[in-house]
């Protein structure tokens, strides 16, 4: 009997399990079937809206290209200041450098023009100098000195132009000792 109560209960839980299948099935399919037209839904309306959201991109790109262009020309001012600012002290510094192997180069120039003899610029502004004292005092002394009287030179200069001329006697030629060099 037990084993006949047995299959009479299976016999009767075996259409409700049918049942109970059916129901998740149908239920599955139209949780599908909604699934199915969201997406749809969606698809279109983003098809609709593609252009509006396209440009809304469009227009968020182009405000975040200005403000990195605008980051990167402070960047490029910074760097250029940097640089101008190094450009001037290598300058400066190469400037000191020449200014100091132009001291050498006129100091050695010097210095061998000195052994040549060759007289410096103080030393002709030193003969300049002297040369007008000099200058000076001839002048001084041909004020002071008496002119002689015009009039016997005149006489003189009537008789050689009377006179006839005598012939003139060439002197022997002498050898002349070569010159020597002055020392400054």
């Amino acid at each position: 009997m037990v084993k006949k109560l047995k299959s009479i209960s299976a016999k009767k839980a075996a259409p409700a399990a049918g049942l109970l299948d059916s129901a998740l099935a149908g239920s599955v399919k139209d949780s599908a079937q909604q699934i199915w037209l969201a997406g749809m839904g969606a698809f279109s309306k983003a098809q609709e809206e593609g252009g509006k959201v396209f440009e809304a991109l469009v227009k968020e790109g182009m405000s975040l290209q200005k403000k990195t262009q605008g980051i990167a020309e402070e960047k490029i001012s910074e760097v250029t200041g940097k640089m101008s600012a190094m450009a001037g002290t290598v300058s400066a510094k190469a400037g000191q450098n020449w200014d100091k192997l132009e001291a050498i180069f006129e100091a050695r120039t010097a210095k061998a023009m000195a052994k040549l003899g060759v007289p410096t610029a103080k030393d002709v502004q030193a003969l300049t100098e002297r040369v007008d004292a000099l200058a000076a005092a001839v002048a001084k002394l041909n004020k002071a000195a008496p002119k002689p009287a015009a009039k016997p030179a005149a006489k003189a200069a009537a008789k050689a132009e009377a006179a006839p001329a005598a012939p003139v006697k060439k002197a022997p030629a002498k050898k002349r000792a070569p010159a020597k060099k002055a020392a400054a």
